[in-house]
């Protein structure tokens, strides 16, 4: 079922979630469904639980061969609970962001170049992956809605921050 998303300004995407605590429940399955239906629904490259007003900590996130992220290599479709992420190194990148929950906005956000993530299938087998580039950003973007941040508040040059019609005028651009 496709869920409605959260806006900036609701409080509940301030919140710190809550960890998983039991996996391959029907209710965790339902949750999934509708985060890949909402997801898929609005061409996402990701969503947290907590943006469909689910304080948990679960995330997916995955984009093959998508038009509206032209120069972005494939990340495997993964359901993702109770993450921890590790840099690898101290490498940061600046990259543009958007969001589903800031629609039409994009900004110059910097993180960290390489990581190491772990965390748990929807089944509660273990994940560890060493990742890059655009895949090691979308981790980190999803993941910071677990702890109620926003891309916004990572931009560190509010010079970089607007309506994605203003700074890419003519271009299709995707906001998560």
């Amino acid at each position: 079922m496709i869920r409605d998303v959260l806006k900036m300004g609701d409080p509940r995407l301030l919140q710190v979630s809550t960890p998983v605590v039991r996996f391959g429940t029907p209710e965790l399955e339902a949750l999934l469904q509708d985060m890949q239906d909402t997801m898929a629904s609005l061409n996402g490259a990701g969503l947290a639980a907590p943006q469909i007003g689910v304080p948990l900590r679960v995330v997916i996130f995955g984009v093959g061969r998508n038009p509206r992220y032209p120069d972005a290599e494939e990340v495997p479709y993964t359901v993702l609970c109770n993450p921890e992420l590790t840099p690898l190194d101290g490498a940061m990148e600046d990259g543009w962001e958007g969001c589903l929950s800031v629609p039409g906005m994009r900004g110059l956000v910097p993180r960290h170049l390489r990581l190491r993530y772990s965390g748990y299938d929807q089944h509660g087998a273990r994940i560890e992956r060493e990742v890059d580039n655009f895949h090691a950003r979308v981790v980190q973007h999803e993941c910071d809605h677990l702890d109620g941040i926003l891309y916004p508040m990572r931009i560190t040059d509010m010079r970089q921050f607007g309506f994605t019609e203003q700074l890419f005028p003519g271009e299709d651009i995707a906001d998560d």
